[in-house]
C-alpha cells in the first residue's frame, strides 16, 4: 500500500493510482466533461468441463485464466505464487495460500512506473517468467523485461510490499530464478544462447553464476549446465524455465522443453553439484500431454513451466501451467496454473507418468483446508464490482505503463478520462480490466457517456493484443450516437460488425462468451435488445492472435482530440 501522496511523489505514483491506489479524488463537480462513467462491473463463469471436487479435494486450474509461468514458495506454513504479466500494468500479481490449492491475491510487484516502463512495446513482450525466493526475512523476486531492461531482481520485507525498484543483472537471456545451498552460497540459474553459434532454431541453453544478496548482483565465472535440453542430437527447442533445489545427496535440474505450444513439458536432470554435470532422467517427460489425442472430450495441454514445493510434512507438489482448449487448439483465457503432487522413485521425482491426462479434480495437500474465498480464483465464480471502495481490487490491469492517472472512483462510479488509443503502441489507453476466467462468461456494466466527435468512445473491450481485441459501446458514427460493435483480427484497423442508434445518457452493456462464439446485449429505457449473436469470437484465442497473453475484458473511453498524459 502506498502511503498518502506527497507533490513530490505524484509523478511515480500516478499509474498506480491509475489501478489500485485508494484516496485523493476529487468532488463530484470537478469530473471532466470528457470522462466515462461505469457504474457496476460484473463478471459469472463456468467452467466447459464439469468437475465435482468433493471435500477432500480441489480443482484444477487452481488459478483460472491468464495466470502463466507459476513460481511457487513456502515460507513455514504460508505459500506464495507469483506469475507473468508481460506488459499488463500493475504487474506480477502476487498469491497467498496455507493449502496450496486454494489463493487469495495479496499484491502486485510492479505498482510504479518507475519500476518497468512498457511504452512502445506489445502484450506479449515485458515481465517474462518470474522467480519468487525468501531468506532471512526478504522476498527476492527475479525476473526478465523483454525489449525494457533485462534481466532484474526486487526486493521485499513482506509480500504485500511495498517492492524494491528493480536492480539490474549482469545475465543474458530470460527466466531467471535464484537457489539458496546448504553452505550459504546462492545461484541465480537462467536461460541464455549456448556457447558459439545456436545449432538449430529453439536451440537454447541453462547457465548458473554466483549471487550476492547483499549487493544483488551476480559474481564469479557462469557455468553451462545444459547445452539445447535432454538429448541435443534431437534438436530439443525452448529449454527455458530452469529451477535448481537440493534433496538428499542430489542437486535438481527442473526446466521446460519444447515450446510453450502443444508440444510444451517438463524436464529433469540431477548432479552431485551444483555446477553439474547434470545427467537427464532416462524417462523424461516428467510431465506432458503431448501423446495425448487432441480430439478427446475437455482437453488439457500445453503443460510444463513447473516449480516444485515441499509441504511440512514432507510431501512435494509441483505448480505447472497448462491450456483448456475449447475446440482445435483454440482458447481464449490463456495459459493457466494447475497443481498436481510429485511422486519419487529411484531418486527420480515424477508429476505425471507421460501420456496421462491431468486431473480436474485431485486429493488434496495434508495441509489445513482453507474457507472458500470471496473472491475464488478457481472454478465455477461470480462477482460484482459496485465500484464502492476506496480502492480496485489488485485483479484490476490496464495495458502498458501510465505516466498520470486516468481513473478514480466516486459515488459509486468508475471514472475514466481519455487517454491514448488503443492500438498504438506509443500510447496507453484508459483501459482497466479483468482477466477472461472462463470460456463460459458474462461480463456486464452500466455505462454514462456522450460523444462529442466523431469516433469518440466508450464501453467494454475484449483485449488479446493491439491488433486483436473488439470494441462494445458507445461511439459518434456518421454524426449519429450509436451503439457499435467492432473488430481487429490481427489488424490495425477497426471492422464494424454491427450498430444501433441509441438516446439517453445510459445504457446497460453485457457481452455472454461461449468458447469461441459471444453475443453481445444491451439495455435502455428499461428494454433489453440483443445487438449482434453469434459473432465469432475465435480471433481471441492465442492460435490466432498470437503471444502468451490471453483475454482482458473491461471498461475503456477514447476521444479524438483528448488531452492528457499517456
Amino acid at each position: 500500500m502506498i502511503s498518502p501522496r506527497t507533490l513530490a511523489g505524484l509523478a511515480s505514483l500516478a499509474a498506480l493510482a491509475a489501478c489500485s491506489t485508494p484516496g485523493g479524488q476529487p468532488d463530484v463537480d470537478a469530473i471532466s466533461p470528457q470522462a466515462a462513467l461505469f457504474e457496476r462491473f460484473s463478471y459469472e463463469g463456468r467452467s466447459q468441463e464439469t468437475a465435482t471436487p468433493s471435500a477432500t479435494q480441489y480443482r484444477n486450474p487452481i488459478l483460472s485464466g491468464y495466470y502463466p509461468d507459476p513460481s511457487v514458495l513456502r515460507v513455514e506454513d504460508d505459500f506464495y505464487l507469483i506469475n507473468s504479466s508481460f506488459t499488463n500494468f500493475p504487474g506480477l500479481p502476487l498469491f497467498h495460500s496455507r493449502d496450496l490449492s486454494t489463493w487469495t491475491q495479496v499484491a502486485n510487484v510492479i505498482t510504479r512506473p518507475s519500476q518497468a516502463n512498457f511504452q512502445g512495446l506489445r502484450s506479449s513482450r515485458g515481465i517474462y517468467a518470474p522467480d519468487i525466493s525468501y531468506h532471512e526475512g526478504v522476498f527476492y523476486v527475479v525476473t526478465t523485461c523483454v525489449d525494457c531492461g533485462g534481466n532484474m531482481v526486487m526486493t521485499a520485507t513482506r509480500p504485500e510490499g511495498p517492492w524494491s525498484e528493480p536492480v539490474k543483472l549482469a545475465f543474458g537471456g530470460i527466466d531467471p530464478s535464484l537457489f539458496w545451498d546448504a553452505d550459504g552460497k546462492v545461484y541465480l540459474v537462467g536461460n541464455d544462447a549456448p556457447a558459439g553459434k545456436p545449432r538449430y532454431d529453439g536451440h537454447r541453453a541453462i547457465w548458473v553464476q554466483e549471487f550476492d544478496p547483499a549487493a544483488l548482483a551476480v559474481k564469479g565465472e557462469r557455468t553451462l549446465l545444459v547445452n539445447g535440453g535432454v538429448d541435443i542430437a534431437a534438436e530439443p527447442s525452448w529449454i527455458e524455465g530452469p529451477h535448481i533445489f537440493r534433496r538428499g545427496a542430489y542437486y535438481y535440474l527442473i526446466a521446460a522443453e519444447g515450446g510453450t505450444g502443444d508440444n510444451h513439458s517438463q524436464v529433469v536432470f540431477r548432479s552431485t553439484s551444483v555446477r553439474g554435470p547434470f545427467t537427464p532422467y532416462a524417462h523424461n517427460p516428467i510431465l506432458s500431454q503431448r501423446k495425448l489425442d487432441p480430439a478427446r472430450p475437455n482437453p488439457v495441454t500445453s503443460a510444463g513451466h513447473a516449480k516444485f514445493v515441499q509441504t511440512p510434512d514432507g510431501q512435494w507438489w509441483a505448480t505447472f501451467l497448462a491450456t483448456r482448449p475449447y475446440r482445435d487448439g483454440m482458447y481464449n483465457i490463456g495459459r493457466e496454473t494447475f497443481l498436481l503432487p510429485v511422486s519419487w522413485k529411484d531418486d527420480w521425482p515424477l508429476v505425471l507418468a507421460d501420456g496421462k491426462a491431468i486431473p480436474f479434480v485431485a486429493a488434496r495437500p495434508a495441509l489445513p483446508a482453507q474457507a472458500r474465498p470471496a473472491l475464488p480464483l478457481s472454478g465455477d465464480f461470480a462477482y460484482v464490482d459496485e465500484f464502492d471502495g476506496a480502492r480496485l481490487s489488485d485483479a484490476w490491469i490496464g495495458v502498458r505503463t501510465p505516466a498520470a492517472p486516468f481513473h478514480r472512483l466516486e459515488a459509486g462510479r468508475l471514472v475514466l478520462e481519455p487517454r491514448g488509443r488503443l492500438g498504438d503502441l506509443e500510447a496507453t489507453p484508459a483501459f482497466l480490466a479483468r482477466r477472461q476466467q472462463h470460456h463460459i462468461a458474462t461480463v456486464a456494466t452500466r455505462l454514462r457517456f456522450r460523444p462529442a466527435r466523431e469516433g469518440d468512445r466508450a464501453g467494454l473491450v475484449a483485449y488479446q493484443s493491439d491488433a486483436s481485441h473488439l470494441f462494445y459501446g458507445v461511439t459518434r458514427m456518421g454524426q449519429r450516437d450509436v451503439l457499435a460493435l467492432t473488430m481487429r483480427d490481427k489488424g490495425d484497423a477497426d471492422r464494424l460488425l454491427a450498430s444501433a442508434s441509441v438516446d439517453g445518457d445510459a445504457i446497460d452493456l453485457e457481452i455472454r462468451f461461449d468458447g469461441g462464439r459471444a453475443d453481445f446485449f444491451y439495455s435502455a429505457g428499461g428494454v433489453r435488445r440483443v445487438l449482434r449473436a453469434g459473432v465469432d469470437a475465435s480471433f481471441l484465442s492465442t492460435s490466432r492472435a498470437g503471444g502468451f497473453t490471453g483475454t482482458i475484458v473491461g471498461p475503456y473511453v477514447w476521444r479524438s482530440g483528448a488531452t492528457g498524459p499517456d
